[in-house]
């Protein structure tokens, strides 16, 4: 006989359902992205790509650029220099290694470039083309940055009168004793007289990344003058782009250009996101539009003053 505490009831039609029965629950379908947000995508890409751009080229980029241009310039300037062979006035290519400025004051060494174009003093300070080159007679005129690639001429506010420095050029080394710094509505120090030299060294004023005007340092050639060939560019002649606070206009098709690439690849990287996902499309998108972001802000630096 079987004990009641031993009967096992199937449980009735009202109980609890089994689990193992139950009905998966319906996937969730994700909506894909609408144009509003692709296009928002796409513009969020291009605005990054263009502020890592700048601030890297502006930045650690420039600096070493800078640092190896200098390297590079040097050692030309050192070869034309043991040949015989430096510039030493006249018409020279712009671009060209004319002198090594060295102020000890600043522990500032820098080679000149002959030009002052913004992209010409991209690579370090530049010799201004209308003007003799150190050493000659006349007032011999340098542009260096401020900030930008490398900012060799930051610390120029630093220099007091009676400080000399030396710049070395296919005629010898020169000596100068800085007389003063001059800005806007300073008075401007006599001219040199006859036969003698004067270098002014020019740089932007103010705080970095916002100049508020031109510093100017003037010195005065204490060792001997050497033979003053004529400008390669005549007084008045020289280009709107060589002048002090200058952009560069032909950095403008260059520009469009590398920005018309950089949209074309923001919206390829867009589509392939909605069409691959997110992994594969980073994989090259990264990459892709750091280069380009890269290139449209070195020519757009190129719009911003040259002595910046």
């Amino acid at each position: 006989m079987t004990s009641p505490s031993a009967v096992v009831r199937a449980p009735s039609g009202g109980g609890a359902p089994d689990p193992s029965r139950a009905e998966p629950a319906p996937a969730r379908r994700t909506r894909p992205a609408g144009p509003g947000i692709r296009v928002l995508g796409v513009a969020l890409s291009i605005l990054g790509a263009l502020l890592l751009g700048f601030v890297l080229d502006a930045g650690p980029l420039g600096d070493l650029r800078h640092v190896r241009d200098r390297q590079v310039d040097y050692a030309a300037l050192r070869g034309a220099l043991a040949n015989g062979v430096a510039p030493v006035g006249g018409t020279v290519q712009p671009g060209t290694p004319v002198a090594l400025l060295s102020i000890p004051a600043l522990h500032l060494r820098e080679v000149v470039r002959e030009g002052t174009t913004a992209d010409g003093l991209s690579r370090g300070p530049g010799h201004r083309r209308d003007t003799p080159l150190p050493g000659q007679a006349g007032v011999s005129v340098v542009m260096g940055r401020q900030t930008t690639f490398g900012g060799p001429f930051l610390h120029l506010r630093e220099l007091r009168p009676g400080v000399e420095f030396t710049v070395t050029t296919g005629q010898g080394r020169h000596t100068y004793r800085v007389l003063g710094l001059r800005r806007a509505g300073d008075p401007q120090p006599a001219a040199p007289a006859a036969g003698h030299g004067r270098l002014t060294l020019v740089t932007a004023d103010g705080t970095p990344f916002m100049p508020r005007g031109i510093l100017r340092v003037d010195a005065d050639l204490v060792s001997r003058v050497q033979a003053t060939p004529t400008p390669g560019v005549a007084p008045g002649a020289l280009p709107e782009d060589e002048t002090p606070m200058a952009a560069q206009p032909s950095a403008w098709l260059p520009l469009v250009l590398w920005g018309q690439a950089l949209v074309l690849a923001a919206a390829a990287i867009a589509w392939s996101h909605a069409r691959w996902g997110r992994r594969h499309t980073w994989v090259f998108g990264v990459p892709l539009l750091g280069v380009l972001g890269l290139a449209v802000a070195d020519r757009a630096t190129a719009l911003l003053p040259n002595l910046m």
